[in-house]
C-alpha cells in the first residue's frame, strides 16, 4: 500500500465564497451529498495511456473538466439483466455493507456512461458486446434515456441486451468538500472501450469532449492550454486544477505512471474515500487531500 500524503489542490473558483461563507459563519452541517457514478474510460496509445475527458457546463461537483457520469436516479434500481460479477461482489470491492447500494452505483456508471459517450457496456452474452452505437437510432435512445423519457433499463430490454459488469473495475469514492452548495459521492470506475465502438457527444449537450494523453496532461498541469483548448468562458486562462476536482486529478496522475491500460487496470487497490478538507496556506485557501504521492514534486504537507 503506498505511503498516504496530505496533497494540496487548487480551490476552484466556483468554490470560492461558498468556502469564505463556510469560515465566516463556523462550521454547520454539511448538504447531503448526492449519490453519483463516473467511468474512467481507457485506452493505450503510442505515447501513453489515453483517457476521455469533456466539459460539463455550470458549477458540477464532479469539475469543469470531468470523466463521464453523473448522478444516480431512480432507474437505477429498476431490475436489469445482469452479467458479470454480483452486486454482492461489488459491495466488497467497493468497500460497503449495502449491496442494493454497490448495484445501483453499477448501473448508474454504465448508464451514465450510454448517456454522454454513447459506450454501452453490454450485450446479448458474456460472449460479445453490442456494436456501432454511433449510428442515429442509438442517439435517440441516450437522448431518450438523458431526459428520462425512457428508462435505461427499458432501453436495454427492448433490444434483449444485459449489462456486462465484468467490463468494469471500481476505483476510488471521491466526496465533495463539506461547505460547497452542492455535493456528490461519487463512485469511480474504470472501464476500457468496448469492440467496435468509439465515444461521441449526446447531441444537443455535449460541448467539448476528446481522448486526452494522460501523460501530456499532467506534463502541462501548469499552463492553461487545455482549458484554452476548450473555449468556454470557466475554462480560458485557468490551469488543470482549476477545472478538475482533486479526485480527477490524482487518477489523472495514476494514468500517467501506468505502463497501460493492463498495468493500470490490474493494479490492486483498496477501498479508498478521497474527502477534501479546507485549509489555509500562506494566506491562500486549499483543498487538502490524503492520498498516495505520485510525482516527486506534488505540492504536500507533514502530517
Amino acid at each position: 500500500m503506498p505511503h498516504l500524503a496530505r496533497r494540496l489542490f487548487a480551490l476552484p473558483q466556483d468554490l470560492e465564497g461558498a468556502a469564505q461563507s463556510w469560515l465566516e459563519h463556523g462550521e454547520r452541517t454539511p448538504r447531503a451529498a448526492r449519490l453519483a457514478s463516473s467511468v474512467v474510460l481507457l485506452r493505450d496509445s503510442p505515447t501513453g495511456l489515453e483517457t476521455w475527458l469533456a466539459y460539463r457546463p455550470g458549477s458540477s461537483p464532479l469539475g469543469v473538466l470531468a470523466f463521464p457520469g453523473g448522478s444516480l436516479d431512480a432507474a437505477d434500481d429498476d431490475p436489469v439483466p445482469w452479467l458479470g460479477p454480483s452486486p454482492q461482489h461489488w459491495a466488497e470491492q467497493m468497500g460497503t455493507d449495502d449491496v442494493g447500494l454497490a448495484r445501483r452505483h453499477v448501473l448508474g456508471a454504465i448508464r451514465e456512461l450510454f448517456e454522454e459517450t454513447g459506450l454501452l457496456l453490454a450485450g446479448p452474452d458474456m460472449a460479445g458486446t453490442v456494436e456501432a452505437t454511433s449510428t442515429p437510432e442509438w442517439m435517440r435512445a441516450r437522448v431518450a434515456v438523458a431526459e428520462q423519457e425512457k428508462t435505461f433499463p427499458e432501453v436495454l430490454a427492448k433490444r434483449g441486451l444485459s449489462v456486462r459488469t465484468d467490463l468494469l473495475k471500481s476505483l476510488v469514492n471521491w466526496r465533495s468538500p463539506d461547505f460547497a452548495h452542492r455535493r456528490f459521492d461519487t463512485r469511480y470506475f474504470a472501464a476500457t472501450v468496448p469492440l467496435n465502438q468509439q465515444p461521441t457527444l449526446l447531441e444537443g449537450k455535449g460541448m467539448w469532449g476528446r481522448w486526452v494523453n494522460a501523460a501530456d496532461v499532467i506534463a502541462e498541469r501548469h499552463t492553461t492550454a487545455l482549458g484554452d483548448e476548450v473555449g468556454q468562458e470557466n475554462t480560458v486562462g485557468r490551469t488543470l486544477g482549476e477545472l478538475l476536482v482533486p479526485g480527477s486529478e490524482i487518477m489523472l496522475e495514476k494514468m500517467a505512471a501506468a505502463n497501460g491500460c493492463i498495468a493500470y487496470l490490474s493494479y490492486k487497490r483498496k477501498a479508498h474515500v478521497y474527502q477534501p478538507v479546507l485549509v489555509e496556506e500562506d494566506g491562500k485557501l486549499m483543498l487538502e487531500v490524503e492520498a498516495a504521492k505520485t510525482t516527486a514534486d506534488d505540492p504536500q504537507r507533514e502530517r
